[in-house]
This record gives C-alpha cells, structure tokens and sequence, in this order.
C-alpha cells in the first residue's frame, strides 16, 4: 500500500485518501504554441519505471495539492513537498541519487 504524508498538515495517509493529479513539474504551453506542443503538454506524460514525480491531492484530509518523489517499482517515498514547487527541491534530488546512483533526472 502506498502510504504518503502530506506536507501541508503533516498526516500520513494512504492512497485511499489522497487522489492523484498525475505528472508533477510539467511545462505548459503558453498562448501562441502551436498546436502540436499544446496537444503534447495535454496528452504526452512519462511512464517511468524508477523513479517519478507526482501531484496528489489530500482530498479526505487538508484538500490540499502537494508533490511526491517516489520509485513506480517499489513504491518507495523519496519525498512529499510543497504543490508549489517548480522543480524538485536539492535535497530532494540529493535524496534520491543517494539511493539510486544511478539516477541521471532532476524531474
């Protein structure tokens, strides 16, 4: 079972309670993209197996949107951080590639 805390309120709740938003840290296309980059930032994600990055939302808890860092093999929780945040914190990535040397992502 995957079991993640969220940063806002600090409770540890499993996926039962949380919903997921899918990829985190995206780039989206802004007015003037052309067709192909709106319809690759509406439909294209990545797959990973390893290591990823996602939104979740803590709907029976704070309702708040937050981040996680996590392995899709294992289901091993790198890291929950702020929904606000752009990238992968520093010691987040430090985290992980501590883990997983082998590692070569930032998102």
């Amino acid at each position: 079972m995957l079991i993640l805390t969220c940063p806002c309120c600090g409770i540890a709740a499993d996926e039962t309670e949380l919903e997921n938003g899918g990829e985190a840290h995206l780039k989206r296309a802004t007015v003037g993209s052309s067709d192909e980059a709106f319809e690759a930032y509406l439909f294209d994600r990545a797959n990973p197996k390893g290591v990823h990055f996602e939104r979740w939302r803590h709907a029976y808890g704070c309702g708040k949107w937050f981040l996680a860092a996590r392995d899709t093999v294992t289901l091993e929780v790198y890291a929950t951080y702020s929904g606000q945040t752009p990238e992968p914190p520093a010691d987040v990535v430090k985290a992980i590639k501590a883990k997983r040397p082998d590692w070569e992502g930032t998102a």
